[in-house]
């Protein structure tokens, strides 16, 4: 279940209460058709506001559930100047990329620019340090490329001590 489904199943639930309440309540009717209209338009416009926002990007500073998140993957970003950097997170755990926004700032705009040199330079991905903390120390690097996966161990073959393997060094030997 996607995290709208759940918030709009809880709306909805509230909702039915509410309009319930409203129905035995002792109210005359005017009272009562009035809020079971206030309810039946409630649902629709509720649904309607959290699926538009979905489609916008959320502040960095209001993801409370993945605070302690140590690092997640730059797939995208966007700098617009004096406004925002939007940015596309690949979260692990997180199936779907989600899009957030960082207020401006020229310091780590420019972070994230050297960062992505960096990493198309190298073949790696861009990385974000402690996406969702609200830290003061400016010191911090926030975003850089990430290192080169190291080069897979070397196997060395299984040798069968039954089977003679000759040199290579003159091939024409063997055909006499």
């Amino acid at each position: 279940m996607s995290e709208l489904t759940a918030a709009f199943a809880i709306l909805g639930g509230l909702a039915f209460v509410l309009a319930n309440i409203a129905i035995w309540s002792p109210r005359g009717l005017r009272v009562k058709m009035g809020a079971l209209a206030t309810a039946a338009v409630f649902l629709p416009a509720t649904y309607m506001s959290l699926s538009e926002m979905l489609s916008r990007p959320k502040p960095v500073g209001s993801e409370w559930a993945r605070r302690e998140l140590a690092e997640a993957t730059v797939i995208g970003s966007q700098m617009v100047e004096g406004q925002a950097i939007y940015v596309w997170l690949g979260i692990e755990g997180v199936e779907e990329p989600r899009a957030y926004t960082l207020p401006w700032d020229e310091k780590t705009a420019r972070q994230l620019h050297g960062a992505r040199r960096s990493a198309e330079a190298s073949g790696t991905r861009v990385k974000m340090r402690n996406p969702f903390e609200s830290s003061n120390d400016e010191r911090k690097r926030i975003f850089y490329a990430a290192p080169q996966p190291p080069p897979p161990q070397k196997q060395r073959p299984v040798e069968n001590p039954f089977v003679h393997q000759r040199s290579q060094a003159n091939p024409d030997s063997s055909a006499n």
